[in-house]
């Protein structure tokens, strides 16, 4: 009786720490998101300089003197990300700490992230001390899009799915194939907005090769995103989670186009726009990575389910071999000795290797 109540405790215990760190992760992805739209304000508000020293604003925790809009944005940018910095350690102890009853690879994934926030703390001061140089800024926004991605991975990877439904076999890579090229497609509308090309190129002539490497990339990852919607819309037997997130995705890429047209020919001059372009952008792609991740998992179990069948049937095949070579058996008496030797090897040999391979 107490091993069947100890039985019973280790599961229980593993599912309430797994629990508890999927949750926060998934906390800390809509941090991590909140934290991006927030910092694309800054930028769009010229608020990138608001604190001139960094970590402290003004040698102060809370500027409350030299508090204004701007302040308050940088202030804030970094507040958050602060929070996100100490979610990140605690992620990366509870998963070492609670190793034993969780996956072999999420205090290695825990651990990266706690990299990847470490670095993007780095990236961040340099952007203050280096006076917003476009091409850490760029590095900094593709950091945290690293950061988000890793996040919503071991999320999505700690996320129980129904056990019916299919994911199909050709989604999951085009789902990623679209993730690569709308996060391609972030850094360069990045680099446009660090560079201030669509000013540039519409006043002085300047970085439109910039800027009009951002607007062609709006075909291939288009073309992709439409492709994941267009296979999801076709499958019938497809999971409905990962289905309603192939929509997700459709609906997402139809607002951030038309966002993308609107602060075109608006100049960038409305930044409630802007800054919702990069929002929606960073949401497009956490949508298709977490598809991408669904549509593995549930492959994944159905290859296993294919493997276990496939053994099922390599022992019903090993038994009837046995069978066989049992009868084999039974009838060489009745042959002279040459065909007896002959009948022996043959089938007992592959019987005896069937055995050895699938049992």
């Amino acid at each position: 009786m107490t091993e069947s109540i100890l039985h019973q405790d280790i599961p229980s215990v593993e599912a309430s720490r797994l629990e508890r760190i999927r949750r926060l992760v998934w906390k800390m992805a809509i941090a991590t998101l909140i934290l991006m739209a927030i910092g694309s304000a800054t930028r769009v508000m010229n608020a990138g300089l608001a604190c001139p020293d960094w970590p402290l604003c003004y040698g102060q925790l809370v500027p409350t003197q030299q508090m204004n809009l701007q302040v308050f944005l940088e202030w804030f940018h970094r507040l958050d990300a602060s929070a996100i910095g100490i979610g990140a350690i605690a992620l990366t102890g509870l998963s070492w700490w609670d190793r034993q009853f969780l996956p072999r690879w999420l205090p290695w994934a825990a651990s990266f992230a706690l990299f990847l926030i470490v670095f993007q703390g780095i990236l961040g001061g340099l952007t203050v001390t280096e006076l917003l140089r476009f091409d850490i800024v760029t590095a900094h926004l593709g950091t945290a899009l690293i950061f988000f991605i890793t996040l919503l991975a071991i999320a999505a990877s700690l996320t129980p799915l129904p056990s019916h439904g299919s994911s199909g076999k050709i989604l999951p890579a085009i789902a990623l194939t679209a993730a690569i090229l709308v996060y391609l497609q972030s850094l360069l509308g990045g680099l446009v907005g660090s560079q201030w090309a669509l000013h540039q190129c519409f006043s002085y002539s300047e970085l439109c090769a910039v800027m009009n490497s951002h607007i062609i990339g709006v075909v291939p990852a288009t073309l992709a995103t439409v492709s994941v919607v267009f296979v999801a819309w076709r499958n019938q037997s497809l999971l409905p989670i990962i289905k309603q997130l192939a929509w997700l995705a459709g609906i997402l890429l139809l607002v951030q186009i038309g966002l993308g047209i609107a602060t075109f020919y608006l100049h960038l001059q409305v930044e409630p726009l802007t800054v919702a372009h990069h929002t929606v952008g960073a949401s497009l792609v956490g949508c298709l990575v977490v598809l991408t991740v669904f549509s593995l998992k549930i492959g994944n179990r159905e290859q296993g389910i294919g493997n276990r069948e496939q053994g099922t049937g390599n022992r019903e095949q090993g038994i009837g071999n046995r069978e066989q070579g049992t009868g084999n058996k039974d009838g060489r008496s009745k042959f002279p000795v040459f065909l007896f030797i002959l009948n022996f090897d043959t089938p007992r040999i592959i019987s005896g290797l069937t055995q050895h391979l699938y049992w």
